[in-house]
């Protein structure tokens, strides 16, 4: 999986699609990618001693990775990725449209 914590990402299909968010968790064994403010789901929890108080909570639930495009900074829109090794024997990711580093 290509797709890392703290990636910016445009969500392709479903529901949320064309929403622009940041990645929060990646779950590569599973294939999936948790991202702020999308997917969201109303989970009811009670008081423990933990959380003090119960009530209802906003919780972010994944999303299948290959719903979601990382968006390149300098192209500004959703691209592909890419790895080249540099000039210091660095793996690093690349856009596939402008060649510029993730």
């Amino acid at each position: 999986m290509k797709i890392r914590k703290g990636d910016r990402v445009v969500v392709r299909t479903g529901k949320y699609k064309g929403h622009t968010a940041e990645v929060v968790r990646a779950l590569p064994s599973e294939g999936k990618v948790v991202l702020e403010g999308v997917n969201v789901a109303k989970r009811h929890s009670k008081p423990t001693a933990r959380t003090y108080q119960g009530g209802i909570i906003d919780k972010f639930m994944p999303l299948q990775a290959s719903n979601v495009s990382i968006v390149c900074k300098t192209c500004g829109g959703p691209t592909r990725v890419g790895a080249l090794v540099d000039d210091q024997d660095r793996k690093v990711r690349v856009c596939r449209k402008c060649g510029a580093e993730l």
